[in-house]
């Protein structure tokens, strides 16, 4: 186990990020716009496997024929919209906490990604972006003797 020092900084850093978020979110709003048809973001995870560039992002209760994914030069769009159940009438609610609504989220990308041969596929609310990196540019391991 790790011992990390404790640092009051990272965490007014971190509250600072959540409240802009937060702000952000009200002031993109519409004046009377309910809270349940708001902006928001899925979350997302940004990471590398192997010679691939890998997007999760969290889209639970989005059907799969509401999310579009785009490559447009260097930049990743995800898009899409989380619909309000129908079959419940807002009066009949006595909380609604969860965002619905259009949400898009956007990436730029390094170029040593092929957007041609990436791919997307969505299972249990978790949408999954591989981005292969082009063959020229995975790095290569060198062995140096050493004498």
């Amino acid at each position: 186990m790790a011992i990390v020092k404790y640092s009051p900084l990272r965490e007014l850093r971190s509250m600072q990020e959540q409240m802009g978020r937060l702000l952000d979110l009200a002031w993109s709003r519409e004046t009377g716009e309910d809270l349940r048809d708001g902006v928001w973001q899925p979350l997302v995870d940004i990471f590398e496997r192997g010679e691939s560039v890998v997007i999760r992002a969290e889209l639970p209760g989005v059907e799969q024929q509401d999310i579009e994914v785009k490559i447009e030069d260097t930049t990743l769009t995800i898009r899409g919209e989380r619909r309000q159940d129908t079959d419940v009438g807002n009066e009949s609610y006595h909380r609604i906490e969860r965002c619905y609504g259009p949400f898009q989220r956007s990436f730029s990308l390094p170029h040593t990604i092929e957007p041609e041969k990436a791919s997307a596929a969505c299972d249990k609310g978790v949408l999954t972006i591989v981005l292969p990196k082009k063959s020229d540019e995975i790095p290569r391991p060198i062995t140096v003797k050493v004498e």
